[in-house]
């Protein structure tokens, strides 16, 4: 006959990993992480160049709206930050490469996402110029990428999902 036991529901998993907000904060103590950092906002200020030079070209020679510029140079810019993100920045392995690369581009399309509209924001209701928004947007959205990239695109010793 069946005992109460054989109908429990198994044991909740035990969670491997603190919650997000504390790595932050244990990571927010370490000299690595800050140097990380300033690495990410060195390659980030190369890709933030590029994208507001093809921004500008293209709203000002082109004549496209802002959105669609933004979309293009947010596509030159992500090419470049990407290669120098995994070989300087987080000096990923080679054998990482087919997830992170997939992981890299969904942190930088939420993060391309936020600036949009931040940027649509500022140019269609706070009548900036565009290209002094596009500045503000890039700017705006790169503490999500950067923690994003940390902690899920380049993470180190984790293993893809």
């Amino acid at each position: 006959m069946p005992t109460e036991e054989t109908f429990a529901l198994p044991a909740r998993a035990v969670r491997t990993t603190p919650p997000v907000h504390l790595r932050v904060r244990h990571g927010m103590r370490h000299r690595h992480n800050w140097l990380q950092l300033v690495k990410f906002s060195l390659v980030g200020g190369s890709g933030y160049v590029i994208n507001l030079g093809v921004f500008t070209v293209v709203v000002s020679a082109l004549g496209l709206h802002h959105l669609l510029a933004a979309t293009i140079a947010f596509a030159v810019a992500v090419t470049n930050n990407f290669w120098w993100n995994r070989h300087w920045t987080f000096a990923a392995r080679a054998e990482r490469a087919r997830f992170q690369a997939p992981r890299f581009f969904a942190v930088s399309v939420a993060a391309f996402l936020v600036q949009a509209a931040i940027l649509h924001v500022l140019v269609a209701s706070a009548g900036v110029p565009e290209v002094v928004a596009q500045a503000v947007s890039v700017a705006a959205a790169m503490p999500l990428n950067f923690v994003g990239n940390k902690m899920w695109s380049f993470a180190i010793g984790r293993l893809p999902a």
